[in-house]
């Protein structure tokens, strides 16, 4: 009993240990258009809280050089510069790079547009922060790009994971679990693709906190559990999970908006980046089902006991994150 007690604790600090926002580790983001033969436009984004930001910055091919200042601004949990730059015989074989990747958590999306209409996008990433521009890249190339984006996303995301990982508690059947992971899928993929579309929006930091209240409220269910006793999540836990998945949808497309998905990309880029989510979803969902049989062989402890202690960790890292998102509405 000591031991469960001793497990739980610690991951309940790592919950905790996580940023209030459950995407708070997002991409930075370089776009580069040419908009006359070897001249670019240079659109440079940071992730940033208020005026802090992070120590990221641009490395373009030598051959390269600033025509004006450049302009600076803070959009949306973003930093923002701008500027043109002309490269004297072109980018493809000039390395490009972000100084400062390899110490932070965060990747780099470069994305350049030729103007012949051929594309290029790359990811960097702190063990490889820098890329030789081939001049033009295959849409295989583009949609492997941001289907990874999605995977990562998904696996970096705690509060999602979190909330898939209620879910897998509170429903025993197997097949109920199937069905109320598709309805899950189903929700957030039509929200993501509607608000990336510019259909509809919501602002983002309240989606992230109703998130965080999404997963206390199934914490709360799964506590309330009784023998003999069916309650609507337990009988209905599709319509619970489609109806929250709307909300996660929108907390995805706050991720790719963030990231900076052109509108040229919207098509090839939504799909992939979704199909990647799904992917790294399936992965996770697996895998805890593994060590739950792995779990189950091993331990003596009683699963309703174990399952309860998991849902008191789960709540109390969702009420902690609800409160920090609340805060931070005000800020």
């Amino acid at each position: 009993m000591m031991r469960l007690g001793a497990l739980l604790g610690l991951l309940l600090l790592v919950f905790l240990s996580e940023p209030g926002y459950g995407h708070e580790i997002r991409p930075a983001y370089l776009d580069m258009r040419e908009t006359a033969p070897n001249e670019f436009a240079v659109v440079w984004k940071i992730p940033a809280q208020g005026e802090m930001r992070l120590s990221l910055y641009a490395r373009l091919p030598v051959s390269c050089r600033e025509k004006a200042m450049r302009t600076k601004s803070i959009e949306g949990g973003a930093y923002i510069e701008r500027w043109t730059v002309t490269c004297a015989g072109g980018l493809k074989g000039g390395e490009i790079g972000i100084n400062g990747l390899q110490s932070t958590m965060t990747d780099a999306l470069v994305r350049i547009e030729y103007a012949r209409g051929n594309k290029e996008i790359a990811r960097l990433k702190p063990e490889m922060p820098s890329f030789a521009a081939a001049g033009a890249q295959t849409s295989i190339e583009v949609a492997k790009t941001y289907f990874l984006l999605g995977v990562d996303h998904i696996l970096s995301g705690i509060d999602h994971l979190l909330f898939v990982f209620a879910l897998i508690l509170l429903i025993r059947d197997r097949w109920m679990l199937m069905k109320t992971i598709t309805a899950f899928t189903v929700a957030h993929s039509i929200t993501l693709a509607g608000a990336s579309l510019g259909y509809f929006s919501l602002p983002q930091r309240p989606v992230e906190a109703t998130i965080a209240l999404s997963i206390a409220f199934v914490a709360s269910e799964l506590i309330k559990i009784r023998p003999g006793e069916r309650r609507l999540s337990e009988s209905y836990p599709w319509v619970v999970a489609f109806a929250f998945g709307l909300l996660h949808g929108f907390g995805f497309a706050g991720a790719l908006k963030e990231i900076g998905l052109p509108q040229s990309d919207v098509p090839l880029g939504l799909l992939t980046f979704n199909l990647g989510v799904e992917a790294g979803q399936l992965i996770f969902v697996a895998a805890v089902l593994i060590l739950f049989k792995v779990a189950g062989a091993l331990s003596t402890i009683r699963p309703t006991l174990a399952r309860q202690g998991a849902a008191y960790i789960v709540g109390t890292a969702a009420m902690f994150w609800l409160v920090q998102r609340i805060a931070s509405l005000a800020a």
